[in-house]
Parts: structure tokens; sequence; C-alpha cells
């Protein structure tokens, strides 16, 4: 379950139990209040009166007649035990003429001490309240005397029922221990599902600045944290592939610098070899100078090829390799780049085969830059060819671009190394001459300045039958 999902729901229940918990609170006010109300004086007094209503209904029939008729005082006395209430009856002037209470020997009372019409001065202890009434006569309608009834406490007030404060208060001791539990299963799972997790995170994060990609990122739920963890994981891999490739070519330039190096010591011992040897007087004639002049031709249109791959390699890798294209017909430019190469390679015991006829059309171009191209593609053909195999050039129109397609019979590209080819650094491997291995610039480097003129290059090749290069410009 994701958190937001998992954190609604937990709020939602908060909030259930916090609408009870105000709901219970509600119900024990309005019981507090309730009880108030029962417990309202007059309504008490009224209660109180209610209760002794045939007590007085008889001293008012009968108020004339209780001092002297034994009878009424006993028909009083009974009446007093039925209604479990004591009963002292005192005239106008304190003299008391009835008592029905255990202490009957009260023969006069104060009037303005002893009579109390209201609860809070009527209450005698904890458990009985005194409470007076005026009795008045039932013929002439004069008070005649007071009653004053001593009552216990539990007929004046209904006893409260404690069943709902109490039910209440269980439900509300039952809602908090809920919310308390509530708040530690937050706790823990914020602890569990984020504060860990993140804690996690920040150790992988310290080893991949140290330098240690191999530490996987692992969470077992598929939520937000998850995500982030995917996400972090895609991170690490990615930061890891670069790292490799960084590390791949740092570790091919050093290789490159190696291997120019040397390349281009040997070729400088022959040159200063035979300048040496010419210096001393070797050569008895003209025609062994000339053949020493065409070895050290030789060697230094090595070097300088080297030294192009190298500059070209460098300004590629600061984004200076300029190609300023401009509109040109390609006819003438053709032919000039294609004469020179056409000289070179039949020099090299490989047959070559000019194009048939070259379009005459108008493209944007760099002359210099399809001049490297070319001369690269062609050098890449003699390295697989050897004497007796030929390299064609055909140049032709195909779906409104200029196809140029340089095609030799060599020994091939083996299945394994054409993934690679225009990658930089990579040397494909040689059947013909493995000496003749270059610097592993040459095609990335002719791929770039084919796709700065908007075009594409590509090439296949099966194994014993030769390779094809196809460079793609458009009008």
């Amino acid at each position: 379950m994701y958190l937001s999902e998992w954190i609604s729901k937990w709020f939602k229940v908060v909030l259930v139990c916090l609408l009870i918990l105000f709901g219970c609170g509600g119900g024990l006010l309005w019981d507090d209040y309730r009880s108030e109300q029962e417990a309202d004086s007059r309504h008490v007094i009224n209660q109180v009166r209610l209760q002794v209503s045939e007590m007085m209904l008889y001293l008012e029939q009968n108020n004339g007649k209780i001092a002297d008729d034994r009878k009424v005082k006993e028909g009083l006395q009974a009446l007093s035990q039925d209604h479990q209430v004591s009963l002292i009856y005192a005239q106008l002037d304190g003299r008391v003429i009835f008592n029905s209470s255990p202490n009957n020997t009260i023969q006069h009372i104060d009037l303005k001490t002893a009579l109390h019409y209201d609860l809070y001065h009527a209450r005698v202890d904890q458990d009985t309240y005194n409470i007076a009434f005026p009795v008045i006569d039932e013929a002439t309608q004069v008070q005649v005397g007071n009653a004053l009834f001593a009552i216990p406490a539990n007929t004046v007030f209904a006893e409260r029922s404690h069943v709902m404060p109490f039910s209440l208060f269980m439900i509300m001791t039952s809602i908090l221990l809920i919310l308390c539990y509530l708040i530690f299963l937050i706790r823990n799972k914020m602890n569990r599902k984020i504060i860990q997790p993140i804690h996690h995170l920040k150790d992988h994060s310290e080893a991949i600045l140290k330098g240690n990609y191999e530490q996987k990122a692992t969470y077992a739920a598929m939520d937000e944290i998850g995500e982030v963890y995917t996400v972090f994981d895609q991170m690490r891999m990615e930061i890891m592939h670069h790292s490799l490739r960084r590390d791949e070519q740092e570790q091919a330039q050093k290789e490159l610098i190696t291997n120019i190096s040397h390349e281009i010591k040997t070729p400088l011992t022959t040159l200063k070899a035979y300048i040496e040897a010419i210096r001393e007087g070797v050569c008895p004639d003209m025609s062994s100078v000339m053949e020493y002049v065409e070895v050290m031709h030789n060697n230094t249109e090595k070097m300088t090829r080297l030294t192009e791959d190298l500059l070209l390699h460098a300004l590629k890798e600061l984004g200076q390799i300029s190609v300023t294209l401009t509109e040109q017909y390609t006819r003438d430019m053709l032919l000039t780049i294609l004469q020179p190469i056409c000289h070179y390679v039949r020099t090299s015991g490989v047959t070559f085969i000019e194009p048939l006829d070259i379009p005459n059309v108008l493209i944007r171009a760099d002359a210099n830059r399809l001049e490297q191209v070319i001369s690269n593609l062609i050098a890449n053909a003699l390295k697989h060819t050897a004497a007796g195999d030929s390299i064609s050039v055909n140049i032709e129109l195909a779906q409104g671009q200029l196809k140029i397609t340089i095609a030799d019979t060599g020994k091939g590209i083996l299945p394994q190394d054409m993934p690679f080819v225009f990658d930089r650094y990579f040397k494909v491997t040689l059947h013909a001459n493995p000496k003749n291995e270059g610097s592993g610039l040459g095609l990335s480097i002719c791929k770039h300045i084919i796709e700065a003129h908007h075009g594409s290059i590509s090439f296949k090749s099966v194994q014993g039958q030769g390779t094809v290069f196809q460079c793609l410009i458009p009008l």
C-alpha cells in the first residue's frame, strides 16, 4: 500500500476517534447538566411537598384536636411511619404539641432558627433534611402552626444512575487507548517506512561518492519510497555505466598515445636511418637515392596520417572540428579528391575501379572534410586487402541524395567487430596485414563529418568477400 493511502486511512480513523471522544465529552456534560436540573431546589421542595401532602392535609383538618385527642395523635403517628418521615408539629409560639421523632423530649423550638424552607439551610447532616411547611387551618385559612419534617436524603434526591457516565468514561478510555496505539503505529510506520530507508539511501549515496557503484539499493515494498529507490538505483547504474565508459576511454586514450608514439617512432627511425645513409654516400647512383627517397616519402605519409588523425580526434573531443558547408557542384570536387587517391592505391598493387560517371549536382559540402572521409575509407579498404584484390568507388543519385559507395574485395570484417566499427579507439582485427592497424579514430571521425553534412554513413560486410561503405549526403 502506498504511504499516502495509508496515512489517509490513518487520519480518517483518528478523525472518527476524535468525534467519538467529543461525543462522549458532550454526553458527560449533558448528564451533569441533567443531574443539576434534577437537583434544583424548587423541584425537590415540590417533590417533598407531594410526599407529605397527606400528612399536611391531616394536620390542616385536625390541628385543633392534636393536643387533646389521642386518636388524632395515633393517626398522625401512623402516617409518619407510613411515609418514613419524622414530624414535629409546633404552634405559632414555638410550643411542640406533636413529635414523632426518636428525640421526643423536645417541648419547644425557636421558630427563627428551626424552621427552614430551602434545601441549603434544611440539611441537618449528610443523610437528613429538616424541611418546614406552614400549617393553614382548613376552615379559617389562617396559619395555625408549622410542620417540621425530618426526611431522609435518599427520598429527597432520586438516586443518581452511574451507568451512563461509566459507559461514556469507558468509551473515552477505549478511544484514548486507540489513539495512543494509532500514534505509536504512525511513529513506527514513519520510522520503518521513511526514516530507516532514508538512512539507507544516505549510506548508498556515500558509497557512490566513494566510488563504490556495485552496492545495489533495494526496497521490498512498491510504494513512494520504493519508487524513489528504483529511480536511485537507475541513477546508480547510469553513474556506474558512465564511470566505466570514462575509465575505458581513459585507458583507450593512454593506449592510443602509446600506439601513436610507437607508430610515429618507427617511421621516424626509418627516415633518420635513410637520411644518414644518403649523407654517408651509401647510394652509388641516382636510382638508389630515388628508392631511398620513396621509402622516406612513404614513412612521412604514414606520420602525416597519424598526426592528422590525432589532431582531428583532439578537435572532436573539444567540439571544434570545423565543417564549413558551401554550395558546390559534385563532379569537379570529387574528381579532384579521387585522382591522387587513385594513383596511390594502384602503387600498392591493388586494383582501383573508378566511378563510370559522377553526377554533377549541387550539394552543401566541405570539400576538405569530404576528402578526409573518402581517404579514410579507402585507406581502411587497403588495410583489409592484399595484392590482387580491388577497391571500387561508385557515385550515384538515390532517393534525392548523393550516394558514395566504396567497396573492396578483401577479407571483410569479423561479425563480433561490426557493432563497434564507428566507436572511438576501436581497432578492427586485420586479416591481410596486422601491422597496418590504425589508431582506431578514422571511422569515428568519418561518421562525425558525414553527420555534420546532415547525411548518414553505413556499411555491410561479408567475411571472406569484402566490405561496402555507403555515404548519403542530401542534395
